[in-house]
């Protein structure tokens, strides 16, 4: 069996993967982030890197190969290693908690404005807060972090970098909660936690990648096999659960002369989950952040190669 877990991040469920899988079976693991995949690795033990066209980082040791990559280049490294299907596709959309630490993600530290998973790449949450225009950074805030005081974060940020680039995240935080009104200010949730959310979906393009990667996801799956995905928040929900939802249902059109029904699209999958799958009170108990996740899965039903 090959298990494909799109998300290693800090690499629990790689883990729980391979326990199941055993030695006969074989698990494909994506990171962007270097460091997620040097610390599965032990930073030693995978030291036979494949040489490829598309220069994607592959790394094998036994039945474990690592790739330092986006989830959108999944066909791409299963093509580089030469295997067309696969048994199961997962991914967990939330963050790791060391990926959280030291790239300016978070409020709670003052680290410099980063947010980036691949540090290669130029956009940063710097570039965005202090270049992008008033129009286009509030745009972000608005679908992105669905946050009501938008405008008046927005304004406040492009007034303030007029005299001075905005280079840390704390400063940013005090930036966003001068700008909301007193009474949330002090609210039980951060008034800057929807501003921080919506910059680093810009920085990392995760909702463009979601819907680059579902496709993929379905297409490479044997009949029978599944796709998981976990979500943390509704923007990402929504896109799996429209997603999953149209390849359940396929495409079918009316003739406008005889009205008979024809079959443009015959469904690619079936619903495993109707409705999507909440962590358990013990879960939540043992792991808080676990509270907003939301677990929907499918299951191919044909191949279209």
């Amino acid at each position: 069996m090959t298990v494909v877990d799109a998300t290693l991040g800090g690499g629990g469920h790689g883990r729980e993967i391979l326990e199941r899988v055993g030695d006969g079976g074989r698990l494909i693991a994506f990171d962007l982030d270097i460091h997620a995949i040097e610390s599965f690795a032990e930073f030693s033990i995978f030291n036979f890197q494949f040489s490829n066209n598309y220069q994607i980082p592959i790394y094998k040791f036994q039945n474990i190969i690592l790739a330092n990559a986006n989830f959108t280049d999944l066909e791409k490294v299963l093509e580089v290693l030469e295997i067309e299907k696969v048994d199961a596709v997962m991914a967990d959309l939330g963050w790791s908690s060391d990926q959280l630490t030291g790239k300016g993600m978070s409020f709670q530290a003052d680290e410099k404005l980063d947010m980036r998973l691949d540090e290669s790449q130029e956009l940063t949450a710097k570039k965005i807060v202090n270049e992008y225009a008033e129009e286009d950074l509030g745009k972000i805030l608005r679908e992105y972090g669905e946050e009501k005081f938008w405008r008046v974060i927005t304004r406040r940020i492009t007034e303030y970098r007029k005299s001075k680039g905005i280079e840390t995240t704390q400063e940013l935080a005090e930036i966003i909660k001068s700008a909301v009104p007193p009474k949330y200010r002090y609210a039980k949730i951060h008034p800057a936690t929807k501003t921080f959310q919506a910059i680093r979906i810009e920085v990392n393009q995760e909702l463009s990648n979601l819907k680059k990667f579902i496709p993929q996801a379905i297409e490479v799956l044997v009949s029978g096999g599944r796709l998981a995905i976990i979500s943390f928040h509704s923007l990402e929900d929504r896109i799996v659960k429209h997603m999953f939802a149209e390849d359940a249902r396929g495409s079918i059109s009316t003739d406008p002369i005889t009205g008979q029904k024809i079959v443009e699209r015959a469904p690619v999958t079936k619903l495993i989950t109707k409705k999507p799958v909440a962590p358990a009170e013990e879960e939540i108990g043992e792991n808080p952040r676990a509270r907003s996740a939301k677990l929907r899965v499918c299951e191919r039903l044909r191949n279209t190669k």
